[in-house]
């Protein structure tokens, strides 16, 4: 989904079909063997089209660090897809459309554990909104999204 800024609002809107790779590429996730929100993500990344191949860390800040995750922006588990980091529970369709445009930034976040971000529903919870943001050698480059 994109982030369109306008004078009212910020409105997202999905990567039209025929933009995203035929192909997706694997994402590589590095996570604690005892985080079940984790193994949730996967299979939603999954269920979207990428394979996807997990690692069990006792040790998750050293993929922060070759992340290139600035303070305040990490969450549970660190996920390489190409170029790019994945930190956190960001939406499949963010992924794609990160992969279409390739942007210059190191990769994209969803701070902390966001209630009801993939991996992160609980039935019969209150939506909650969060943002995806994009990142660069530790610094904010900005909003990639809104939930």
């Amino acid at each position: 989904m994109a982030a369109i800024q306008t004078d009212d609002a910020v409105k997202t809107e999905k990567t039209p079909a025929a933009e995203i790779p035929k192909t997706l590429p694997l994402v590589t996730v590095y996570k604690s063997a005892t985080c079940g929100c984790c193994s949730a993500w996967i299979d939603h990344m999954k269920d979207n089209g990428f394979p996807v191949e997990a690692h069990n860390s006792e040790n998750l800040k050293e993929y922060k660090v070759k992340a290139k995750l600035g303070a305040g922006l990490g969450s549970c588990h660190t996920a390489f897809v190409g170029d790019y980091a994945i930190e956190g529970h960001v939406p499949a369709d963010d992924v794609k459309r990160l992969l279409t445009e390739k942007p210059d930034i190191s990769g994209l976040t969803a701070p902390g554990m966001p209630m009801n971000s993939p991996g992160m529903a609980v039935k019969g919870s209150k939506p909650s909104a969060y943002d995806v943001i994009s990142f660069k050698d530790g610094n904010t480059v900005g909003v990639f999204s809104q939930y």
